[in-house]
Parts: C-alpha cells; structure tokens; sequence
C-alpha cells in the first residue's frame, strides 16, 4: 500500500514542469546561412523584374520564371527530406482593378510540412515573389526587387530547409505570394482558400523586407526587428465587442499575443537580435499581406526590418545628383537577413511544436477577491499526446508584456488566490512534454485563435 506521504510525492512528479527551455530551438536559431539566403536574393534579382503583370514564358526574365524557380526549390528541399513537401500552386484570375485591369493569373507557391499528430493545425511562414519599380504599372523595366522583397522570400525558402529536417505535431506552411504590390491579391487567394479548406491557421507570419540595416534616417542598426501586429480583431462580432467593452482585450488580439510571444523567444534564444513590438497592423498608412489573412481572422504578424531606406524601395534604377535609387542587391545585408529568418525558424518550430491551443477560454472573479480562469482542451485525443499541461499567465493592466507565469499541469481550471480580477489581465497556454509552448490566449472571443465569423 502506498503511503499518503509517497503518494503525494507522485502527484507532484506527474505535475513537474516540463523543461523551461526547448533545446532544438537553439540549433534552429544557429541554422540559417546567409551565404544561401544571399544566393536566392540574387537569384530573384537576375529574373530582371518580377512585376505581377510581367511575363511568364521566359525561362530566365519575369514573374514566370520566378514562380516556376522557387516550386523548382521548394521540390528540391522535399526531396532532401524524404518527399516531407507537399507544394501546390495557389491560384486565380485577376481583372478589372486599378493595377490588374486585365485578366491575369496571379499564383502562389505554397509548400506545407505536414504535422505527424495534428497536421490541420498550422503556421505560416511568407515572402512575396513580385517586385515594383516607380511606376506601380510598369512592368517591363528592370526591378531586381532584392530587399523588397526577395529578402523575405529568401527568408522562407532558408527556414524550409531548416526546419524540415525535423518533425513536428503541427503543419507548417511556406508560402511564396504574388501580387503583393498590385493590392495584395496573392494573399487574399490564399486566406480565402484557406478558409474554404477549413485549414486551422493559428499564425501567419509575414516576411516583407528583412536585410536593410541602413535607414534613411542615417542610423544602421543589425541589433532590432520590428513585429506589427493589431490590436482589435478585423472580424469582431457585436457580440465580441461588447464582451471587449466590459472585459478588457483592446491589445490582447490573437495577433498582438503572438507578437508578444514573438519578442519572448527573440530574448530567450538569440543573441543581439531584439524583436521590438509596434502596436499598428502594418506601417502607418501602408499594407502588406499579412492583411488579408488578419482580414478573415487569422491571427497575422509582419516582421520587417527596423531601418527603412526609401531610396531603396519602389523606385527606377538611376543616380540622381550623386544619389544612388533602387533596390539592388548592394543593399542587402545578408548576415541580419539570417538572424531575421532564424527568429521566424524558431517561431514557427515553437508553435508547431507545441500542443494544440486552450479553447473557450473564460475569466470569472467579478465582486470576489479572486480570479478563476477556466478552459477546454484544443484538438483530440492524438493531437494531445504531446500535452504536458498549461502555463497562467497574468500582468497588470497597463504593462505591454506578460510579466507573470505558473505552470499548473494538465488542468482546465486555475484560481488566482487573492488577485482581484479588475487590476490584472489573464491568459492560458499550452505546454509541450519538451517545453515548446503556444501562445498565450486571452479569455473570451477577442483571444481565440480562430476565426470569428463564419
């Protein structure tokens, strides 16, 4: 018979918690090579332009032979991992807009990584194929496109060759998107077809300009990234904004927690790279295709270098009065570009490595002098072989970041002894038997992770 003394002891083994750090992550942060990302930026830069509307029978010039070059890699890092890709073409005709007035197939490439325990449940790693000069309709002159944005799209085609070296519980997707500068139709395709495929998109993380460090502004920095991410969902429900109202989450999105999970896994595994929070969807006035995925309720980021140079960006190839314009591949710093990809690598193995997400999370406490959050288990009984438990999570109201945490085991319910419910925000995730971890969810349909209308 066992002893009320060992058996608590027991107990408390199974409620260990798992280790605090993931070591697979820091070989994936150490992984990516600048030399091969500098390589594929230079390799989109010699199709000579890569605009929407350009050519696609050339096997050298055009959007065409970019397309058909990147589903040639992304085949060819399927076939060093055993046939681990699965890549498709995303596509639909565009006519009749302000920049695609005639009808144009605008295709994407999209490669998933299937998981092994819950392959419907995925993250999204993104880069645009098309590039631009002055004139936003022109398609014939030269556009090499290097940072904006063959360095994000080089980005992905590094972190597939990371990443599928492993296996992971949950899918992740690489995706190659077209037509970014004509209104972000790519995007749009794909979130739209994501929706009607019913695919489980808990984050989407877009790479848009990722190896300038000298900015207009005079400052070169390779220390500091900027995630954006917006606070209040583009799909909130009457319902959800009275809930909002009178419960708090104004700048605890889907999107907004995933960011704030971002920057904690830029300061546990990487060094002198800091990952720095904007509180805008994208730049102030501007867009990109993180957009129409935030639009149908994804949970979307955009990751991007910190120091902009506009002299390099959307502009014809020439020197004005001593001034050099265009985006040449003389502006890409490779070495940042790999420490940009690594954090999006580890990111991305974080969540598709973690358990599936809490669901229908609440928060009670009103009028009490404690806090009780309670939750429901995501996915079944397979996609949850990998669950350890669950982490609470708990902040002021005014601080940006999640300040406090306790792992409390394989539980659906936590109470916060003597913590008044009016001064504090709350969230829940999931924890791995490794460590890796979701992001944390806040209580109530601001924080789920997943659409909200239908």
């Amino acid at each position: 018979m066992i002893s009320v003394t060992l058996f608590s002891a027991f107990a408390l083994m199974l409620q260990a918690a798992p280790p605090a750090e993931v070591t697979e992550l820091y070989d994936i942060a150490a992984a990516p090579s600048a030399e091969r990302i500098l390589a594929d930026v230079q390799t989109l830069a010699d199709f000579g332009t890569r605009h929407t509307l350009s050519g696609t029978e050339s096997e050298t010039r055009g959007i065409g032979a970019a397309r058909r070059w990147i589903k040639a890699e992304f085949e060819a890092i399927s076939r060093d991992c055993g046939g681990c890709l699965e890549v498709r073409e995303i596509a639909a005709v565009i006519e009749g807009e302000r920049r695609i007035p005639e009808p144009t197939n605008v295709v994407s490439i999209v490669a998933f990584q299937r998981g092994i325990l819950d392959p419907n449940r995925m993250v999204i790693m993104s880069g645009d194929i098309d590039s631009r000069v002055s004139d936003v309709m022109n398609a014939t002159s030269d556009s090499p496109g290097a940072n904006d944005n063959a360095s994000g799209l080089a980005g992905v085609l590094e972190a597939a060759r990371v990443l599928t070296q492993y296996e992971f519980p949950g899918t992740i997707v690489y995706a190659a998107l077209s037509g970014e500068e004509q209104g972000l139709f790519g995007g749009k395709i794909v979130a739209a077809q994501a929706k009607e495929e019913g695919w489980a998109i808990k984050a989407v993380l877009n790479n848009d300009m990722i190896s300038n460090i000298a900015g207009i502004d005079g400052v070169i920095a390779n220390n500091h990234v900027r995630v954006f991410s917006e606070g209040l969902r583009a799909d909130e429900t009457p319902e959800a904004a009275c809930y909002r109202r009178f419960r708090g989450g104004e700048v605890d999105s889907p999107a907004r927690n995933l960011a704030r999970y971002i920057d904690k896994l830029a300061d546990t595994y990487l060094t002198n790279l800091d990952a720095g929070m904007v509180y805008r969807l994208d730049r102030f006035g501007r867009g990109g295709h993180q957009t129409p995925f935030s639009d149908l309720g994804f949970p979307a980021v955009r990751i991007m270098e910190t120091h902009e140079h506009y002299d390099r960006q959307h502009q014809d190839l020439r020197t004005e009065n001593g001034r050099v314009y265009g985006d040449t591949v003389e502006g890409v710093d490779a070495d940042y570009a790999a420490k940009v990809t690594a954090l999006n690598a580890l990111t991305v193995a974080g969540i598709a490595g973690a358990p599936p997400f809490p669901e229908e999370v609440t928060l009670g406490g009103a009028v009490e002098a404690s806090a009780t959050l309670t939750w429901k288990p995501g996915g079944d009984r397979k996609s949850r072989r990998n669950l350890a438990g669950y982490r609470v999570y708990w902040r002021d109201t005014t601080s940006p970041i999640w300040t406090h945490s306790r792992y409390v085991g394989n539980v659906t319910e936590w109470t916060f002894t003597n913590l008044v419910v009016d001064n504090y925000f709350f969230g829940v995730s999931a924890v791995a038997k490794d460590g890796s971890e979701t992001p944390v969810v806040f209580p109530g349909p601001i924080g789920q992770y997943a659409p909200l209308s239908p």
